[in-house]
C-alpha cells in the first residue's frame, strides 16, 4: 500500500521530540519512517545506534516502517559483510536504504536474505544500476527503489528527468518513493540545507502542492518529508492531498465571477478530455449539465494566459457552459468568460495532469 512517511534525525534531535512528531504523523495516517546511519567517520558508533534503535522501537509501537540509509562505510565500520544483515533486523527496521551502491552483485544477494529485510536503492541516476542487479537475479519482492533527497538549492531533480529515472522502476513492478519538503522544518542530515525535496520545483511550494504533484504525476507510491519538524498543519494538508480520491486545482477568482459561474466550477466533476489540446485541458460535461443556463457574456475581455479559467458563454453555440484551463496564451474572445486563475502554486500541475484524469476546483 502507498505510504506517506517522515524523516528522522536521532542524533541531533532530542527523543521525547521526535516521540511527539512520530504520535502527531500517526494522526495524519503515516507509517513510514526514514532515518541515516551514514558512518564516514566511525567514531562512538554504539551510542548513536542505541539512539536509533530507541525511536525505531517506539515507531514499531505505532506500526511504522523504518527503512535507514546506509553505505559501504557502515558495513565497513560496523564489520558486516552484505550478506550479513541480522545487524538491521535485530535494530527493527523494514528495510535498508543504500545512499552508495555496490556493483549491482551485492545488493541481488542482498534482497536474498530470509529476514525479509527489503532493500532499497537509489532512483535518482540514469545509468545502468538497476540493470546490473537484475543481472544477478535480485528477489524482486525485497528490492524497492527511492529517490535521493538535495539539501543545495538549484540542485534537485528536474521534473522531466524525474519521471524519466521513475519510470525503468515502474517498467518492473518496483515500489517507489520520493521526498518533498517542509517549509518549516529545520533539521536534516547536514547542518546546512535549503529544503531537502528530490524536485527542484517543489523547493518553495507549500507541502500540499508538493504532494499533489506527486500524485498527478502518478510515478512514485510513497511520499517522504526529507526534513524535521514539519508542522501539524503541513502533516494535516498533506494527508488531505495525499488520500483525496480526487485531486482538487485551486482558483483565484475574477471580481465578477458570478454565482452561476462559481456553481458551475465548483459543483462539477470534471475530467480532462482525451482528445486533447495543446491549448487548453476542456471539461466538457457541465455544456450538458447547464444546457438550459443562460450565461451571458461579460463586458469586458482581455487576452487568455497560461493558467486561465474560462467557462464558454452562450454566444458560443453547443459548446456554452465547457470548462477550460488554459495551457498556453491565446487571444481574447468576447464568446469565453474568465472566471479565475490557477492559483501560483498549484501552475506547476498542469502540465502534469493527464488526458482522462478526474479533477475538482474550488476558489479561494
Amino acid at each position: 500500500m502507498n505510504a506517506l512517511g517522515i524523516s528522522l534525525y536521532p542524533e541531533k534531535s532530542d527523543y521525547e521530540a521526535d516521540k511527539n512528531y512520530l504520535t502527531l504523523a500517526k494522526k495524519y495516517g503515516f507509517s513510514r519512517i526514514f532515518m541515516n546511519l551514514l558512518l564516514f567517520k566511525a567514531k562512538n558508533v554504539a551510542p548513536l545506534v542505541e539512539r536509533l534503535r530507541k525511536t525505531i522501537d517506539y515507531g514499531n509501537q505505532l506500526g511504522f516502517d523504518t527503512f535507514i540509509d546506509v553505505n559501504p562505510y557502515t558495513l565497513k565500520a560496523l564489520e558486516i559483510a552484505p550478506k550479513e544483515l541480522s545487524f538491521f533486523a535485530d535494530m527493527g527496521v523494514k528495510g535498508i536504504r543504500l545512499d552508495m551502491g555496490f556493483t549491482g552483485k551485492e545488493e541481488a544477494e542482498m534482497t536474498q536474505n530470509t529476514l525479509g529485510l527489503k532493500i532499497e536503492i537509489n532512483m535518482s541516476n540514469d545509468d545502468h544500476y538497476l540493470e546490473r542487479i537484475f543481472d544477478y537475479n535480485p528477489n524482486r519482492q525485497q528490492l524497492v527503489g527511492c529517490h535521493n533527497f538535495f539539501p543545495q538549492a538549484f540542485t534537485g531533480l528536474s521534473v522531466d528527468y524525474f519521471v524519466h529515472c521513475s519510470k525503468r522502476f515502474l517498467e518492473r513492478n518496483l515500489h517507489t518513493a520520493a521526498f518533498v519538503t517542509s517549509q518549516v522544518g529545520e533539521v536534516g542530515p547536514w547542518s546546512l540545507h535549503e529544503g531537502l525535496c528530490t524536485m527542484e520545483a517543489h523547493r518553495h511550494l507549500p507541502i500540499e502542492n508538493q504532494v499533489k504533484h506527486l500524485k498527478f504525476l502518478n510515478v512514485v507510491d510513497d511520499i517522504i518529508i526529507g526534513n524535521a519538524y514539519a508542522s501539524e498543519d503541513e502533516l494535516k494538508k498533506m494527508s488531505e492531498a495525499f488520500y483525496s480520491d480526487v485531486l482538487t486545482l485551486s482558483i483565484d477568482p475574477e471580481v465578477d465571477v458570478t454565482e452561476l459561474e462559481k456553481e458551475i466550477i465548483e459543483e462539477t466533476a470534471h475530467t480532462y478530455r482525451g482528445d486533447r489540446s495543446e491549448y487548453m485541458i476542456r471539461s466538457s460535461m457541465p455544456r450538458f449539465t447547464y444546457y438550459t443556463a443562460s450565461i451571458p457574456k461579460k463586458q469586458s475581455t482581455s487576452e487568455i494566459k497560461r493558467g486561465d479559467v474560462v467557462i464558454l458563454n452562450e454566444t458560443y453555440g453547443q459548446y456554452k457552459g465547457e470548462v477550460q484551463i488554459a495551457l498556453k496564451d491565446r487571444p481574447k474572445d468576447a464568446r469565453v468568460n474568465k472566471v479565475g486563475r490557477i492559483c501560483e502554486a498549484d501552475l506547476i500541475l498542469l502540465d502534469a495532469v493527464k488526458p482522462y484524469t478526474s479533477f475538482s476546483l474550488r476558489f479561494i
